[in-house]
C-alpha cells in the first residue's frame, strides 16, 4: 500500500473522533504555549532580581509558575485522555469489522489463511495500529507544537545560539530518515513471525490429541523452538536497530545543550543577560524529549503501517457468495423444501478439473435422499453447494423453484440445517451447544430432538447432564456422541431441508438407521439429504443418488437399484463383504 493511501485509511480512521482528536491537539497547543511562556517569565523574574531582591515578588512569580505548571500539568493529562482514548476506540472498532467481516467470507477463505496469521492481525497488528492513532499523533503533534512555538522564542532570545544549538538537528533527521525503511523491513519480518508462530501454537493446541497418539511431543517441541528462535532473531535485530539510532539521537541533543553552555557563558555580561541564558538553557531542555521521543515515534509509526497493510488485506478481500441487491426474502415457514438441481457443475478455484459435472436431480417435499459413492465423486461438494457455502452459477440449483443465488443468504440458510463431516461442538455446555441455533430454545424442545437424535440416553449418564461442559471442540465426547449431539442442534432449528454430510460417520449402522426413521417420522417431515459410505442406513431413504466422478450415475429406491447392473450394486457387495468380516 502506498503512504498517501496509507494516509487517508488512518484520516478515515480518525474521521468519527474528530471531536476528541481536536481537542486532544488543542489541549497540546495549550501545554505548548504554556510552555513557550514560563521560561520567559522565570527570565524576567531573574533579571528582575539580580537587580533588586524582594521576597514578596519571589512569592508572587513562585505562586504564578506553580499555577501555570499546574495548568499545564492539567491540560497534558487532557490530551492524553482525549487522544489515547480515540486509540482506544480505534481498537475496539477495528475488531468488531474484522470479526464481523470475517464473518461474511467464505469458508474456501480460512482454507487458504490460517488462523493464528487472523488472530494475530486481529490482536497484535491492531494493538499496533491503536498506539499509531495514539501515542503516535500526541507525539507528532506535541513535537510540532513544541518547536514551533520554542524556537522563534529562542531566536528572539540570541539568533547565534539558538542556531548553534540547532544545528546538528539536520544531521538528526538524516539519521531517521536513513534507517526508517530499514525499520519498516524488520518490524514486518517481526509482524509474520510472529503470526507463524501463534498458528504454530494453535495448531498443536487444536491437534493435541494428534502429537500424544503419536507421541510427536519432542518433534513439535523441536519444530515451534525453531520458529520461535526465527521471532528472536527478528526482534533482535530490530532492536539492535532501535537500539544503535535512539543513542544517535539521544548524543546529539546533549551536544546541542553542550553548545548552550559552553558558548552562552562566555557571553554572559556581554551580549547575553544570566535570564537569557536560563531560559535558552530552558528550552533546549524542553526541545530533548520531543526530540529523544522522536525514535520510539519512528518505531510506533513504522509498526503501525505494517499494521495497517496486514489488516487493511483482511478488508481487500470482498466475499464472493453475497446478496445481490435484489435479493428475494422468503421466511423459513413458506419453504416446502422442494430441491431441484439443473446441469449443475462446479469446478474449485485455480482448477480445471470439474468436482461437479452437469448434475441434475428433483427432491420432493418431505423426501429423504441418500447420496452414496466412492470417496472424491463430489458428494461434500454438492453438499457445500446447497447453503451456498461455494460459489455455484446461477440458474443451476434451485429451492422451491427460486435460484438460491437469489435468495438472500439468511433466509436461504435459515432453511437449510447443514451437519458438516467435522462435527464442531463450543467449549460451553451440551445445553448450550445443542441449541446454539436457538438460544432461547426451552429444555424439553432441547431433550425431544437429543432423543430423536439418539444422545439423550447417554447425556443421562454424564455427571452434570445437559450441563456437562464438552470442552474444546467437544474432546471430552466420543466421535459418535460429538455427531449426534451436532445432528440434534441442526434438528432443533425445524429447518424444513437437512442436509447431513457424512454426519453418522461414527455411529454404527443400527443407530443411523434409527436416526433416520426419526427424520422420515412425524406429520411435519424435512427434506433429508443424506451423504454417506453406510449402505444399511442409505437403504432406509425413500431414494438413493449414486455420484460417480462428479456425475450421478444411478437414481432409484434401494431394491430398483439391487435390481441392475451398476457401481451401487457393486457398493452393496462390498458392503455385504465388510459386514460378514466384522
Amino acid at each position: 500500500m502506498s503512504e498517501s493511501r496509507r494516509f487517508i485509511k488512518l484520516v478515515a480512521y480518525l474521521r468519527p473522533y474528530w471531536r476528541d482528536t481536536t481537542l486532544g491537539i488543542i489541549a497540546l497547543l495549550i501545554v505548548n504555549g504554556l510552555g513557550a511562556y514560563i521560561p520567559l517569565l522565570i527570565r524576567a523574574c531573574i533579571d528582575k532580581f539580580s537587580v533588586n531582591f524582594n521576597y514578596g515578588e519571589i512569592i508572587r512569580y513562585s505562586i504564578l509558575i506553580i499555577l501555570l505548571s499546574s495548568s499545564m500539568w492539567l491540560m497534558r493529562m487532557a490530551s492524553r485522555v482525549w487522544i489515547f482514548g480515540v486509540g482506544r476506540q480505534v481498537e475496539y472498532e477495528l475488531k468488531q469489522k474484522i470479526f464481523e467481516h470475517l464473518l461474511q467470507l467464505e469458508p474456501s477463505y480460512f482454507a487458504t489463511n490460517t488462523a493464528g496469521d487472523l488472530i494475530s492481525r486481529a490482536t497484535s497488528d491492531v494493538d499496533n495500529i491503536r498506539r499509531l492513532l495514539g501515542f503516535v499523533v500526541l507525539s507528532f503533534a506535541n513535537s510540532i507544537f513544541a518547536f514551533a512555538l520554542t524556537l522563534p522564542v529562542m531566536l528572539s532570545i540570541n539568533v547565534e545560539l539558538t542556531v548553534a544549538a540547532l544545528s546538528l538537528y539536520p544531521i538528526m533527521f538524516f539519521v531517521v530518515v536513513l534507517f526508517s525503511e530499514r525499520l519498516r523491513n524488520e518490524q514486518t519480518d517481526v509482524q509474520e513471525n510472529l503470526s507463524d508462530v501463534s498458528n504454530l501454537i494453535q495448531e498443536d493446541i487444536s491437534g493435541i490429541s494428534l502429537i500424544k497418539i503419536y507421541a510427536q511431543e519432542q518433534n513439535e517441541h523441536r519444530a515451534f523452538g525453531k520458529q520461535n528462535q526465527k521471532l528472536l532473531k527478528a526482534n533482535l535485530k530490530l532492536a539492535k536497530t532501535r537500539n544503535i539510532l535512539f543513542p544517535i539521537i539521544g548524543g546529539l541533543v546533549n551536544i546541542s545543550s553542550l553548545i548552550i553552555i559552553w558558548i552562552g557563558a562566555s557571553r554572559i555580561g556581554s551580549s547575553l543577560d544570566v535570564g537569557d541564558f536560563v531560559a535558552l538553557l530552558i528550552y533546549i531542555e524542553r526541545l530533548v524529549f520531543p526530540t529523544a521521543l522522536l525514535g520510539f515515534t519512528i518505531t510506533a509509526y513504522q509498526r503501525g503501517e505494517v499494521s495497517v497493510d496486514r489488516v487493511e488485506s483482511i478488508f481487500n478481500v470482498e466475499p464472493k457468495i453475497k446478496d445481490e441487491s435484489n435479493a428475494i426474502r422468503i421466511s423459513r415457514n413458506e419453504i416446502k423444501g422442494e430441491l431441484t438441481a439443473k446441469n449443475l457443475t462446479f469446478a474449485y478455484p485455480d482448477s480445471e478439473t470439474l468436482v461437479l459435472d452437469k448434475i441434475n436431480f428433483q427432491i420432493f417435499p418431505g423426501e429423504t435422499i441418500a447420496i452414496v459413492g466412492a470417496i472424491g465423486s463430489g458428494k461434500s461438494t454438492l453438499a457445500n453447494c446447497l447453503p451456498r457455502l461455494l460459489d455455484i452459477n446461477e440458474g443451476e440449483l434451485f429451492l422451491d423453484g427460486i435460484d438460491i443465488t437469489k435468495i438472500a443468504l439468511t433466509d436461504l440458510r435459515d432453511a437449510i440445517a447443514y451437519v458438516p463431516q467435522e462435527s464442531f461442538l463450543f467449549s460451553t455446555t451440551i445445553q448450550n451447544n445443542i441449541r446454539y441455533g436457538d438460544p432461547l430454545a426451552e429444555q424439553q424442545e432441547v431433550e425431544n430432538v437429543a432423543e430423536l437424535a439418539q444422545i439423550s440416553s447417554e447425556i443421562g449418564t454424564f455427571p452434570q447432564q445437559y450441563n456437562t461442559l464438552v470442552g474444546e471442540r467437544g474432546i471430552t465426547l466420543s466421535g459418535g456422541q460429538r455427531q449426534r449431539t451436532a445432528l440434534a442442534r441442526a434438528m432443533l432449528v425445524e429447518a424444513p431441508v437437512l442436509i447431513l454430510d457424512d454426519a453418522l460417520s461414527s455411529v454404527d449402522n443400527q443407530t443411523a438407521t434409527q436416526i433416520l426413521k426419526n427424520l422420515s417420522s412425524g406429520t411435519k417431515r424435512k427434506t433429508v439429504v443424506f451423504i454417506t459410505h453406510q449402505l444399511s442406513a442409505a437403504a432406509a431413504a425413500d431414494r438413493i443418488l449414486v455420484m460417480e466422478k462428479g456425475r450421478i450415475v444411478q437414481t432409484g429406491t434401494q431394491i430398483e437399484l439391487l435390481q441392475q447392473p451398476g457401481l451401487y450394486r457393486n457398493l452393496w457387495s462390498q458392503h455385504q463383504v465388510e459386514e460378514l468380516l466384522h
